[in-house]
């Protein structure tokens, strides 16, 4: 029994810790092209020297290479906590996959990849990170901590969740926010991934637990996870196809174009109504459809980092 089990069990990511430094030396490599050139020279391991400031900690040997002034920065220059939360519930393992790469990802795994890649910065930033994962029970929490074991220790977790395969686990969001709410004392930066497919609480009860995230002066961001082109354009083909609801169970046959524009219509607008809302609460409303690369996630991140410290 123990030996099909394994046999069963879905590949995931082969080494999510490369992928994710993949992701971001990506992504520093083409800051020469953005606002951000400065930033990516050493990372934020430096800063740029500015007029009139100590020439005590300029890097003389990075001054060689680019003929530009850098000073050291030191772990009490940057005070930044972040806490990443992921809804683990059953609708962000669409669609289901056995394993992932860069260009084939769900959402649990753009979800868990980009996670990765925002862990991969805060490290080299010397910033603290923890992490937060729920579906219908609080499945994991760890408070945010900067050091090696920690890192490896919340990879694990990422790379366990994409495989976790839950099957009708429906998610109360809004009851796991105020819990995480309660465990977040010291001001933080934090990132939430989400689909927002909830299928019991209202609409009122998720922004309360979200603004409740705020009250101690955290920066809240919403990365809203979704398949652009299927579960915003709806684009199947127009054989008869039976569409479940991974969460309840519950289906209906139909063909697609037969429902495609009303479809359109009603999503379109849910997703309106869910950018005016973060507007209201002052949370950060970003799209992250799961078909595209990882620098709009990224570059929110450096961003709001800049607002926030």
């Amino acid at each position: 029994m123990n030996i099909q089990n394994e046999l069963n069990k879905a590949e995931g990511f082969k080494n999510l810790e490369l992928l994710a430094k993949q992701v971001v030396e990506g992504f520093i490599a083409g800051m020469h092209k953005s606002p951000f050139h400065g930033f990516s020279a050493e990372f934020a391991e430096h800063k740029i020297y500015n007029n009139g400031e100590s020439t005590r900690h300029i890097d003389w040997k990075l001054f060689a290479k680019t003929e530009k002034l850098y000073t050291k920065r030191y772990d009490d220059e940057t005070n930044l906590r972040c806490h990443i939360i992921i809804d683990n519930s059953s609708s962000m393992h669409y669609p289901e996959m056995r394993s992932f790469s860069i260009e084939n990802l769900n959402k649990i795994a753009f979800s868990v990849l980009a996670s990765a890649s925002l862990m991969q910065i805060l490290k080299k930033q010397r910033d603290t990170v923890g992490l937060s994962i729920y579906s219908d029970a609080y499945d994991y929490h760890a408070p945010e901590k900067g050091s090696e074991r920690h890192h490896q220790m919340l990879l694990s977790h990422l790379s366990d969740t994409v495989v976790s395969k839950p099957k009708n686990r429906q998610t109360e969001t809004y009851r796991y926010l105020h819990e995480i709410a309660e465990k977040i004392h010291k001001r933080s930066m934090i990132f939430l991934f989400t689909d927002m497919f909830q299928t019991s609480e209202n609409e009122t009860k998720l922004f309360e637990a979200l603004r409740h995230l705020k009250y101690n002066k955290h920066e809240v961001v919403l990365f809203h996870v979704f398949d652009k082109d299927k579960e915003l354009q709806f684009n199947f083909d127009n054989k008869p196809k039976r569409f479940i609801d991974v969460e309840t169970g519950q289906f209906i046959n139909l063909y697609a174009d037969s429902v495609k524009e009303n479809y359109n219509d009603a999503v379109r607008g849910y997703f309106a109504a869910l950018k005016l809302k973060c507007l209201q609460y002052k949370i950060k409303y970003v799209e992250a459809d799961v078909n595209k690369n990882f620098n709009n996630i990224l570059t929110t991140y450096m961003v709001e980092r800049k607002k926030f410290v």
